[in-house]
């Protein structure tokens, strides 16, 4: 399963990754929200998804990366971080709207899910050109 995983192009493999790790920050904030306001579960579920992504887009995303992985962690948490203040502000404004037009829990799902799509987005962009920037830059005959 794992070789077939690796022999789908990049940005297939990216979302794979990305939306496995997705579900698990969605579905996490379910019981977060029983104990927490919010923002705050999103916030929770965030780093939650962090640590799976990490994992996820380090074997199968990117795993030619010759960086040191002090410096791949350092830049995947900047990245992801940036991209959390995306996913609570956009989440935040839809949840408002959303509210308008159903009850308050299901639109805090709704926009949420939104909120991630929305940080998948400056994920992708900002693990591929800093975090493993250099798998798309390295040439196949350069070995670390």
């Amino acid at each position: 399963m794992a070789d077939r995983l690796l022999a789908l192009p990049q940005p297939v493999r990216f979302l794979f990754a990305g939306g496995f790790a997705s579900a698990i920050n969605w579905l996490a904030r379910f019981p977060l929200s029983a104990v927490m306001p919010f923002p705050a579960a999103v916030l929770g579920t965030t780093a939650i998804g962090m640590a799976v992504g990490f994992v996820l887009y380090q074997s199968t995303v990117f795993p030619g990366s010759c960086r040191p992985l002090l410096l791949r962690l350092r830049d995947f948490v900047l990245v992801n971080l940036l991209a959390s203040v995306g996913v609570v502000a956009v989440a935040m404004g839809a949840v408002h709207v959303l509210k308008l037009m159903m009850a308050a829990s299901p639109a805090e799902a709704v926009a949420h899910g939104v909120g991630i799509a929305f940080g998948a987005l400056l994920n992708f962009f900002g693990h591929r050109r800093v975090t493993f920037g250099d798998v798309s830059r390295q040439a196949a005959s350069d070995p670390c």
